[in-house]
């Protein structure tokens, strides 16, 4: 789930109410991605959260007490305690129509910003005094971004200003029906054309609008009608526009999918008191173990369902593949009956007859309203038939094997599912395949993670695809033909890629990097695993099979301790 302009413009409301004027008074290393700041203000501890995770980045007033988390005080949380710990909160705003969340606080060492970048991919917490960068949770240099670094005692630069969209506040019914009939293809889903080119406009509230004119926010842009687009948008957006939110959490089959500060239909929706509380329930309840132990449950039986299905049918493929007497067996009979024709009976129903001198005779069936001749044309075409059956046999017990590697691989995705969204992936994965029975589950809203980048303490970005899909995505469209691409030898797991920018790739990393596929795979609890590395131009992905399934030839195997991302920084 990513948070929206009007989600972030409702925290700055909340924020400008409850800390304006209070003391910093702890700064909390909650984890590598996440700062807290202890704030007393009107007479009441409150405790800030700014999270900086590429998927999930979030802020919001936490409804219990931060705990320290990381084992080692970040650079930027050391930093906060020197400049900002003591200091008076005195203002918090957002730049027009950007997700960016800022805070300005004035202490014994001048004036602060401390600004949340809240978009995915992208998110970043930075401590900036006077226009430069102090330091920041997500350092970006120029390998990773020419033209906007993230770097300490680097000017700040914010993020380019969005051009040519359409303001809501004056958005016609001929705009949007000049937005559909811009639409890539006519089958392409409605709520597409409107993110990007209205400002402010989210997916999930492009969604929404598309939900009320249509009833199905996935309607095509050919099914949608302007007009009733724009009736959607005056119903939706007026409010917004106002600052008048109604925060809460919009959930799907029971398990919550996101929180905004506008009520869904498309959607269960539970109201919220105010949105750092619908943020912070929504995070609680994706976090906690016994929710995703709960939400694991049905997909496993489904899986485990799926792959005995599976077993049962190459096995009896391969038993298809060993028996050639049935096979044989209708040759002969067609055989047979032609040699011994003159001497079958008219309405004669079986002929018996051996086809070898020192073998059983042989019982063949004939149909009494035939002739010998059309009886004997009939088993030769059964055994013509079996026969090209039996010669595309090799391949269905390989695409079946295959599939049954493929859901090996969503297992491993399942275990190791750190979200909701994680889960949800799987099971439509197993929807698309056919292995899901019961109800089907509709998408569950919001975005999707990409891999997970992380740079090591030499510059180098190593990206580690965490499931399926994500393994796909960097395997066969991100990642270059000359960098390195690791993965758990013979146990599904993630792919982990090398960036080679140039520079020779050290041993060292190659071997944390390994460690890396080895925690993200299904034998992250083994003391010591193989790990096979080669260059991603020697990978191909195995037609036929599931996304992320691939092989790779030019390997070299490393043994490795299993050990998780920090061991890159």
């Amino acid at each position: 789930m990513a948070l929206d302009v009007f989600s972030i413009s409702a925290l700055v409301d909340e924020f400008r109410g409850a800390l304006v004027g209070g003391r910093v008074q702890d700064v909390i290393d909650v984890d590598a991605l996440s700062i807290g700041l202890e704030i007393y203000a009107s007479g009441k501890r409150h405790y800030l959260l700014l999270c900086a995770e590429a998927s999930q980045p979030r802020a919001c007033l936490s409804e219990t007490k931060l705990r320290r988390g990381a084992p080692r005080p970040s650079q930027l949380g050391l930093l906060l305690r020197r400049y900002v710990e003591g200091g008076i909160v005195t203002g918090a705003s957002q730049p027009p129509w950007e997700r960016l969340l800022e805070l300005e606080i004035e202490s014994r060492d001048g004036a602060f910003r401390l600004i949340a970048e809240l978009m995915p991919r992208r998110a970043n917490v930075l401590l900036v005094r006077e226009g430069r960068i102090v330091d920041c949770l997500n350092r970006v240099g120029p390998q990773q971004n020419r033209v906007r670094l993230s770097l300490p005692n680097h000017d700040y630069a914010p993020p380019p200003p969005l051009r040519e969209q359409l303001d809501p506040a004056r958005l016609s019914e001929a705009d949007l029906a000049e937005l559909l009939r811009k639409a890539p293809k006519a089958s392409t889903p409605a709520f597409r054309a409107l993110p990007g080119r209205v400002l402010g406009m989210s997916p999930l509230l492009a969604k929404e609008v598309v939900f009320r004119a249509t009833g199905d926010p996935t309607s095509k842009a050919r099914d949608a009608e302007a007009a009733a687009l724009y009736a959607a948008f005056q119903e939706l957006l007026p409010p917004l526009l106002n600052r008048q939110w109604r925060p809460g959490i919009g959930s799907q089959a029971g398990v919550p999918s996101v929180a905004c500060v506008f009520p869904l239909r498309q959607m269960e929706w539970r109201d919220c008191a105010t949105i750092s509380q619908a943020i912070s329930r929504f995070f609680g309840a994706i976090t906690s173990g016994d929710a995703y132990e709960a939400a694991k449950k049905p997909v496993r039986r489904a899986i485990k369902t799926a792959k005995s299905r599976l077993e049962a049918k190459a096995a009896s493929l391969e038993s298809g593949l060993r028996d050639d007497k049935d096979l044989e067996r209708l040759k002969q009979s067609g055989e047979l009956i032609l040699a011994y024709q003159r001497a079958i009976a008219s309405g004669q129903n079986a002929l018996r007859a051996q086809y070898e001198a020192d073998a059983p005779a042989l019982v063949i069936p004939l149909d009494p309203a035939r002739s010998p001749l059309e009886n004997a044309q009939r088993y030769f075409r059964r055994y013509d038939k079996a026969k090209s059956a039996r010669r595309s046999l090799p391949g269905l017990v390989q695409e079946t094997r295959l599939e049954a590697r493929f859901l090996e691989q969503l297992s491993s995705d399942l275990e190791l599912a750190a979200n909701w969204l994680e889960i949800d992936d799987v099971i439509q994965n197993l929807q698309e395949r056919g292995h899901w029975q019961g109800e089907r589950r509709r998408r569950m809203g919001g975005g999707r993670a990409g891999p997970l980048r992380v740079v090591s303490r030499d510059g180098y970005v190593v990206w580690v695809g965490r499931n399926s899909r994500q393994n796909a995505q960097l395997t066969f469209k991100l990642a270059r033909a000359d960098d390195i691409w690791l993965h758990a030898r013979d146990v599904p797991g993630a792919h982990v890629v090398i960036r080679n920018d140039g520079r020779r790739i050290q041993d060292a990393l190659i071997e944390a990097a390994a460690a890396v596929a080895a925690w993200h795979s299904a034998r992250r609890s083994d003391s010591s695993v193989p790990v096979d590395y080669t260059r991603v131009k020697y990978v191909r992905a195995i037609k036929g099979a599931g996304p992320g399934m691939a092989s790779y030839r030019n390997e070299r195997t490393l043994l490795v301790r299993p050990r998780d991302e920090s061991v890159l920084k």
